[in-house]
């Protein structure tokens, strides 16, 4: 006879036991923002990269901006999965102080450049988010963010790459 384990909705006295939840949360919340950030700038180039570098720019921002889509919704479920809301406002989608809203009107250099520097600070962010996680003895997290700083460190890499 097969026992069939029905999963329990998440409770206080169910969720991990994660050392600091809350740093925890509030760190992918932070990766979170920067997702959908550079999602939104990834497809606003993609429509708009004009010259010599439009089909493998257009086609690179495509597959980036899908990647980075699938795993916004993967990063909002696992602050779900530590009882917290997964909540972006509008403002958390401007650019911060250390980034630029996506220009339209830039040279496709320039907007490689742009997206080189998205994602290299994302990569960072994925890696501090790691050591954030480990220190709360939270492995899901930390492998979590470790495939997303691979990403955007792959993401760096290709567009460095096509950098003039």
């Amino acid at each position: 006879m097969t026992t069939v384990l029905k999963p329990r909705p998440a409770t206080a006295d169910n969720l991990p036991r994660i050392a600091n939840v809350a740093s925890v949360a509030d760190a992918l919340t932070d990766v979170l923002a920067d997702t959908y950030r550079l999602v939104l700038k990834s497809h606003i180039y993609h429509w708009n990269v004009t010259g010599p570098l439009f089909v493998p720019l257009h086609d690179m921002t495509e597959e980036h901006y899908t990647d980075m889509f699938t795993a916004a919704d993967v990063l909002a479920e696992r602050i779900r999965a530590l009882g917290r809301p997964a909540l972006i406002a509008p403002a958390d989608l401007a650019a911060r102080q250390d980034g630029q809203n996506a220009d339209a009107s830039l040279s496709a250099e320039r907007m490689i450049k742009d997206l080189l520097s998205d994602h290299e600070t994302l990569a960072a962010k994925m890696r501090a988010l790691v050591d954030t996680a480990e220190t709360a003895a939270d492995p899901v997290t930390a492998d979590l963010a470790t495939a997303r700083a691979n990403f955007h460190e792959k993401a760096a890499w290709m567009l460095r790459s096509m950098a003039t």
